[in-house]
């Protein structure tokens, strides 16, 4: 397993980071361990999580996958084998916090209540789940219109947060913190205050990146490679869809589109996704493997978020460390984007 430094941290984390969303909801917490067990023996190091997961989001699990996580520390006394990354909700569920939006307070508070549920004194990377103001994440990049708010108090805001998260660092905490759905100019703004306060710099962005979606590629890349902030990419399949399991109005059952909605399917979709697969088939390859090993070659890719519901579909996407792209499939990948450029 190839590694990177998680911005300039000095922490080192595996190219294939383990997702965990689905554990409380679709897996069970003998599935997690299990999980977490053979992520480790292959050499994946790097965990993420949220205090908002499991997933589909809802009060009567929210807080589950953090639990699992905790009682697998407690019983492997493996602390030191893994580096955890946790997020603040933002706001938006009232089940978590009353919906509030991110500030000082809920920065403690929810921090707080992650390290109890994870059964630990620290973690290594703590992130702002998604801005207060509003973003083009979690597909609303057609209707993003950042001139419907205001703009008092949002500098002030991004401000008070920074200073409790260093609070919290100097306390012992956390070790380095980052962002996830964020933008290009969110992400500029939390550098500069941070430079000019002296507080945490910024490790890394948490943001969606496929072959559906590559916003990345342009402003965020050249801040990214600039900056030296780490791209760890979510829903590198896109929600599972670049499987093409849901192609043609197909919901297997047990699937995330059985439990949820897949948000990521449409008329739009639909034909970008067909071609990824016959191009993938066309070369006898997975096309869930394809998806994360183009994935990997991204020059600002630190570490690519997988998940999975079986234990086959974990040891595949592992095993896309190891896929090495020919040239023509690239070219074909290319192909296909230049066809499909942007999706919903």
């Amino acid at each position: 397993m190839e590694f990177r430094e998680l911005g300039r941290t000095g922490i080192s984390v595996s190219r294939i980071c383990l997702g965990t969303m689905t554990w409380g909801e679709q897996n069970s917490e003998a599935d997690a361990h299990a999980q977490i067990d053979y992520a480790l023996e292959r050499g994946v190091n790097f965990l993420d999580t949220a205090e908002l997961y499991s997933t589909p989001a809802r009060a009567e699990t929210q807080g589950r996958t953090e639990e699992y996580i905790g009682n697998w520390l407690q019983t492997s006394g493996r602390r030191q084998d893994v580096v955890i990354a946790s997020k603040i909700t933002g706001p938006g569920n009232e089940w978590i916090r009353g919906g509030r939006p991110i500030d000082g307070k809920e920065v403690v508070a929810a921090l707080d209540a992650s390290l109890k549920r994870l059964r630990t004194d620290y973690i290594d990377l703590y992130q702002l789940h998604w801005p207060n103001r509003r973003h083009y994440n979690f597909n609303r990049s057609w209707g993003f219109d950042p001139f419907c708010q205001g703009r008092e108090g949002v500098r002030e805001n991004m401000l008070e947060t920074l200073e409790a998260l260093d609070a919290q660092v100097k306390a012992g905490k956390i070790r380095a913190v980052g962002v996830s759905n964020e933008t290009s100019w969110g992400l500029m703004e939390f550098l500069r205050l941070a430079r000019e306060h002296n507080l945490p710099r910024l490790a890394s962005i948490q943001n969606e990146y496929n072959l559906l979606r590559r916003h990345f590629d342009l402003d965020l890349a050249e801040v990214a490679y600039f900056e030296e902030i780490a791209l760890l990419a979510y829903s590198p399949l896109g929600g599972g869809v670049l499987s093409g399991k849901y192609l043609d109005g197909q919901v297997p059952r047990g699937t995330r589109g059985d439990v949820g909605d897949v948000w990521r399917m449409s008329e739009h979709s639909e034909p970008a996704i067909r071609a990824y697969v016959e191009l993938a088939k066309a070369h006898g390859l997975d096309p869930c493997q394809m998806a994360l090993a183009y994935c990997l070659t991204k020059p600002f890719m630190t570490s690519v978020i997988i998940g999975a519901t079986s234990m086959a579909q974990l040891e595949a996407d592992i095993g896309a460390a190891d896929l090495t792209l020919s040239d023509t499939v690239l070219e074909g990948i290319e192909a296909i984007h230049r066809r499909y450029p942007r999706t919903v």
